[in-house]
């Protein structure tokens, strides 16, 4: 094993859907990235971490395409490759790893927490990486706590990396001494975003707020049963469940997408801690309508074009809400490669009647109702955007939506543009 160290107002209403939601269901051929694409943004979040990936030659090419090695600064993830001789027994790939991380925390002394990567390799050849966590993890405490999560692709879309990660970190969290009420945010966002929301929530008079993950190991948040939690995140259900064993409250929400979704992600949070409406108000209301403004041009540019959604990254229901209801778009089709009703209720509410869903992927169908539905863009993987382009179909790449900070009413218009610029780029051309 080696180391490669390299609009108008809206009504905010709701008005539910029938239950259950009709949804297609499909198991086939998928086209999504694998769990280990996640530490491309979980990397840069915690500033203190390192993420080693145990897999082969072809998961580090993956992330160096994905990421892009930093030139004039080391990055914080690297893959110990499983050689042929680990495959053919020839080595003890635990002594291996043990090695790899020797050198790399020798060379590497600023880490604080070490994450092992479990891929698709290392789950075929059982090599347990939880214990391997644990080992090391007591050999080199207290300087370096070591954990471990699967990035593996067989059973996993990309962005399930980030919830196998936090659901890791969750076990390590301190007790929150006492039942004194706390607001903990999940999920990784970028800085700004999170000292806007932090922002926001003082000024509603909820000053106890953490986020998940911090931006430094050290600074794990403490929870408990007073502890109330908030997904930033649409795709984080195993962190929710091992936050609720903990005796944390979820407060379920629409996600904070454009303006509408960002109040009501806000709003839930503000009822939950009984924040006077008045003061919500004061606080929330011009950034909404600062919001609402910037959106009027691309709603100019987007309403009436008819968008479709390929299962990949599962943003694609709230995604799917704010173009629908506040750039007015038409949802030709919205996949997602799960549903979890228990999360996406809030958003499910809010989608217009009788728009298809779809979970699961069988490709090749997907794709001819693609093609017989000609939509204005389709929002897809990498893998199917150059196919689909070559076809005549406008195409925006999913993955671009997590490293792109959208999240609130200063991201709202950057969130817009991210759907104008492949119309506008067709449209250019075709001159």
């Amino acid at each position: 094993m080696s180391a490669l160290l390299d609009a108008d107002r809206l009504d905010r209403t709701a008005v539910p859907l029938p239950v259950p939601v009709p949804v297609l269901r499909e198991q086939g051929q998928r086209a999504v990235f694998c769990g280990l694409t996640g530490i491309v943004w979980l990397h840069r979040r915690i500033q203190d971490a390192f993420f080693l990936v145990v897999g082969s030659r072809t998961c580090a090419h993956l992330l160096q395409s994905a990421a892009g090695v930093m030139i004039f600064a080391e990055p914080r993830f690297a893959t110990a490759i499983i050689e042929e001789r680990d495959l053919a027994g020839r080595a003890d790939p635990n002594d291996e790893l043990d090695g790899v991380v020797d050198r790399l925390l020798a060379r590497r002394p600023d880490i604080r927490l070490l994450f092992l990567v479990g891929s698709c390799p290392s789950e075929v050849i059982k090599l347990d990486l939880s214990r391997a966590a644990a080992r090391l993890s007591r050999r080199f405490a207290p300087d370096v706590r070591v954990l471990n999560y699967s990035g593996s692709g067989i059973e996993t879309t990309f962005t399930d990396g980030e919830d196998r990660c936090l659901e890791a970190l969750v076990p390590e969290l301190p007790a929150e001494a006492g039942e004194s009420p706390a607001l903990l945010v999940v999920g990784v966002l970028a800085d700004i975003v999170e000292g806007q929301f932090r922002r926001l929530f003082e000024s509603m008079g909820i000053g106890a707020v953490r986020f998940l993950p911090p931006t430094r190991a050290a600074d794990l948040p403490p929870v408990g049963p007073g502890t109330a939690f908030l997904l930033a995140q649409p795709f984080l259900h195993a962190t929710a469940r091992a936050l609720e064993e903990r005796g944390c409250t979820r407060i379920t929400a629409p996600f904070p997408l454009g303006a509408e979704g960002t109040t009501l992600w806000l709003e839930a949070a503000a009822r939950h801690f009984r924040v006077a409406p008045a003061r919500f108000r004061a606080a929330t209301e011009a950034g909404e309508e600062r919001a609402r403004a910037t959106l009027a041009r691309s709603r100019a540019m987007l309403a009436g074009r008819r968008i479709f959604f390929f299962p990949d990254s599962q943003l694609e229901l709230p995604l799917a809400r704010f173009l629908h209801r506040e750039l007015g778009m038409e949802l030709v089709e919205v996949g997602t490669p799960f549903l979890h009703r228990a999360s996406m209720q809030p958003e499910l509410a809010l989608l217009p009647q009788g728009v298809l869903l779809s979970e699961g992927q069988d490709v090749d169908r997907q794709l001819d109702r693609c093609r017989a539905a000609a939509p204005d863009l389709a929002v897809c993987g990498l893998g199917l955007a150059n196919p689909l382009e070559a076809e005549g179909i406008t195409t925006k790449w999913s993955i671009e939506l997590l490293f792109t900070p959208i999240q609130g009413y200063e991201q709202a218009a950057d969130l817009a543009a991210l759907f104008v610029r492949p119309l506008d780029r067709r449209t250019r051309l075709a001159v």
